[in-house]
């Protein structure tokens, strides 16, 4: 009896691996066009790190005119979580994130190198490893759980490596016949990859994030088909990437380990390896201390996280690239107007060590993505927030030709408005444009510089007596307001005042702030000549009347 007949016992229905080899030829790209995948196992909710590798990788992938898929390593399924697939699916999707191949819902999928789910390609990996049998790379292995702690005690207590290699590995020098008497008299086993290396040598390579690495060679007999028949991790990505023509992986750095074994699991397939790219993880400043983001310690490591505060996808996308590559906010700065897609990313660029999860810089740059938009983008994008997450902004909103208004005023122009960061905010920011939620709070108007009550109800009743007019352009309505300031003996110029402090109580910028602060009991508000515009003059008076009580 031979190796090839062990492999026929163990699997007698397994096909030819060259069976494969032609059913998922080489891919018809042009030359240095990437082939990237994300490929998570749904064991729950989506973290920020993974959408982080998959925007590289399908950045990578359209650069280069290449593709991306999206496959599913569900092989440990007991730690599988019901509609995982489906949330990783949406993720995408809700982040404009496209996908050439792959899983598209939680049954379907798209593209000719599938099935993309992993335990639906049992078949293959079994002629794989029945291949590799045949070689003599691989064999059964019967030793029981109680056997495998045993074996990991007198490592423990020995103060060595622990593992299955070398003389620990039991069952590596059975005999065929030895194997096929265990298998035939019904013994339980698994397969395992039989390991050629040795740990005192050391092997030598080219990660494109992390440069030139050393580490010892892989001599760990790893298990590469479990007793239920589906394969490991180690073993199904690396038959995966070969027979899907994956160019390179991109993944989280916590992987860097295992490249001794991965290499090597390619080498004996006889299979080209592809390149690795292994990511920093995204850091969190703790208390002076860096750590991961934790999906059990902070909320914003959850990719749910970002549209339950409606942070756009844009910005948590440019976000992302500026974490990956610290000349896209240069980039961004010179090309306000292209789209992301312009923008080159070099995975050589990337940073060895974790960035920093920074809030206050994502909302910033929400801020420049919003104020980029169209009045009707942000009426949509409000609108389809507020119908998810608050009833009373999605009632404001009803009125969409006049909500439009609102958020038009100082959009388009050369410096818009930046003071929505993300769609959580808009209530709070345009709820004094309406008037049952302006009368509905007690204001508090902080006037400033003119406050003397009597000064104040002189400004409000003249500028609707004499000055206010519907049809005013910016100009008269600004022209006007300088006169009213001279009516009152204020200085019709800033510049006026600072040149003779004493001879004026304020200037036009003062008189400004009480009419503002009258109409919206806030000092610090878009342009004053657009919100006007939309109040309309009796609006104003009442609001007035109010601030004068």
């Amino acid at each position: 009896m031979d190796y090839k007949d062990l492999a026929n016992l163990i699997f007698p229905e397994a096909k030819e691996i060259s069976y494969y080899e032609e059913k998922y030829p080489e891919r018809n790209l042009r030359e240095g066009a990437i082939v990237t995948r994300y490929a998570p196992s749904p064991t729950g909710s989506m973290h920020i790190g993974g959408l982080y590798q998959g925007l590289i990788s399908i950045k990578l992938a359209k650069q280069t005119e290449g593709i991306f898929f999206l496959r599913i390593e569900d092989t440990d399924q007991k730690r599988e979580v019901e509609d995982a697939i489906t949330g990783i699916v949406n993720s995408f999707k809700d982040f404009g994130l496209e996908i050439d191949e792959g899983m598209i819902t939680e049954t379907e999928e798209k593209g000719i190198y599938g099935p993309y789910k992993q335990s639906l390609r049992k078949e293959i990996y079994q002629s794989y490893a029945k291949y590799l049998i045949e070689q003599g790379k691989a064999y059964p292995c019967f030793c029981t759980p109680e056997e495998l702690e045993e074996i990991r005690a007198k490592q423990e207590a020995a103060k060595i490596r622990p593992g299955y290699y070398g003389v620990w590995a039991k069952c590596r020098n059975c005999t065929v016949e030895e194997a096929a008497e265990k298998i035939k008299n019904g013994e339980n086993y698994i397969i395992r990859f039989k390991s050629p290396g040795r740990e005192d040598r050391k092997i030598q390579h080219h990660d494109i994030i992390k440069g030139k690495v050393d580490f010892p060679e892989n001599d760990q007999d790893i298990v590469i088909i479990k007793a239920d028949g589906l394969p490991t991790y180690h073993f199904a990505h690396a038959v995966d990437d070969h027979l899907m023509h994956t160019t390179h992986v991109i993944r989280g750095d916590e992987w860097l380990s295992s490249i001794p074994l991965h290499l090597q699991l390619f080498h004996e397939l006889g299979f080209k390896p592809p390149k690795y790219a292994h990511i920093a993880p995204i850091m969190k400043n703790d208390d002076g201390n860096k750590r991961k983001l934790s999906k059990r310690k902070d909320p914003e490591a959850a990719v749910s996280y970002y549209e339950e505060e409606g942070i756009p996808a844009d910005a948590v996308k440019e976000y992302l690239l500026n974490i990956a590559n610290s000349n896209f906010e240069n980039w961004r700065r010179a090309n306000p107007d292209k789209a992301v897609s312009e923008f080159d990313l070099q995975l050589n660029k990337m940073s060895v060590s974790g960035a920093l999860f920074d809030m206050v810089k994502l909302l910033d740059v929400g801020k420049t993505v919003i104020s980029r938009y169209t009045a009707e983008k942000v009426y949509d994008e409000s609108m389809n927030w507020a119908k998810k997450h608050d009833e009373e902004l999605e009632r404001m909103l009803e009125d969409k030709e006049y909500a439009i208004k609102v958020f038009g005023i100082e959009r388009g122009n050369k410096k818009p408005r930046k003071d929505i960061s993300k769609w959580a905010e808009v209530k709070e920011n345009i709820e004094y444009m309406y008037d049952e939620k302006f009368y509905e709070k007690k204001q508090e108007y902080q006037y400033q510089v003119i406050n003397e009550k009597e000064d104040v109800d002189k400004i409000l009743k003249l500028y609707i007596e004499k000055y206010y007019d519907d049809f005013d352009d910016k100009q008269t309505w600004f022209d006007k307001i300088k006169e009213l300031a001279g009516e009152m003996g204020y200085a019709k110029e800033v510049k006026e005042f600072k040149a003779n402090p004493d001879m004026y109580k304020a200037h036009v910028g003062d008189v400004s702030t009480v009419l503002r602060v009258a109409l919206t009991a806030r000092t610090n508000t878009p342009d004053m000549y657009e919100i006007m515009h939309i109040l309309g003059k009796e609006r104003i008076a009442k609001r007035f009347e109010v601030a004068m009580k």
